[in-house]
């Protein structure tokens, strides 16, 4: 007897849960709107940047779009097909990833992030190409963008796996990023830097012990240069450990 009650009451808990879900399910089924007939009245274009500026903005997204016939705004929700919208923002040059959904209120969402340009490199054989902050190689475009500028001779592996990690080293250190104007690779792989400020050239020597160099460097820069001049040296170097060595400029009186 005592089994038999036990099964009728494992029953009767068994048949609430099963008909407690299925009134949730119809009640949400029957309050979700019917999204056949509304229409998109917003689209949310966000780009996610680091810490440079890229070659992006919500107009270029929506030109792309446009373009494609896929921007969707005034379409039917229904006929908004946020996998066709990723995959045609993912095949831009420039996109890293992209993600696209869709509200009930008529909204939609597309949040992109883009290759982030670090340098763009002149060769001496003619190139001329961007490298993003992984080592990948961006076609140049008709972009403006203010990066720093690689010349000399550079090969694409050269770039790729080198000159890729001078330019994160530059970009990630603030006072770094704001006086380098211009990188220079001399055939025998060592590097020299052009400062925005300042009438001489940076010689780093073979880009090994970035980090070193340039905080030796910046020092040198906040408490030597600055009481000495700007323009007193013509060269100054840190190729060696533990030195700067720097060679004045011949400035000839009148």
């Amino acid at each position: 007897m005592t089994l038999n009650l036990n099964w009728k009451k494992i029953f009767l808990i068994v048949t609430d849960i099963a008909i407690a879900c299925y009134l949730f399910l119809a009640v949400t089924a029957f309050n979700r709107p019917d999204d056949s007939h509304f229409v998109c009245t917003e689209v949310n274009i966000k780009i996610c940047d680091n810490i440079m500026d890229g070659f992006l903005n919500v107009n270029d997204i929506k030109s792309l779009l446009e373009q494609k016939k896929i921007y969707p705004k005034h379409k039917l929700m229904r006929d908004v097909n946020t996998r066709l919208i990723e995959e045609t923002l993912k095949q831009s040059p420039f996109v890293d990833e992209a993600q696209c959904y869709k509200s009930h209120d008529g909204h939609v969402f597309i949040t992109l992030t883009q290759r982030m340009p670090i340098l763009r490199v002149m060769s001496d054989d003619g190139d001329d190409y961007y490298i993003d902050d992984a080592g990948g190689i961006m076609r140049n475009t008709k972009y403006a963008s203010n990066i720093i500028v690689a010349t000399g001779s550079i090969s694409h592996q050269f770039a790729q796996k080198t000159l890729k990690d001078v330019g994160n080293e530059i970009i990630h250190n603030k006072f770094w990023r704001n006086q380098v104007e211009q990188i220079n690779v001399l055939p025998d792989a060592t590097v020299e830097m052009v400062p925005r400020v300042g009438n001489h050239i940076i010689y780093i020597g073979k880009p090994v012990k970035l980090v070193e160099k340039l905080s030796r460097l910046e020092k040198f820069y906040r408490y030597g240069l600055s009481q000495a001049g700007w323009n007193k040296y013509s060269r100054i170097s840190v190729e060696f450990d533990n030195q700067i060595i720097c060679k004045k400029n011949n400035v000839t009186k009148k």
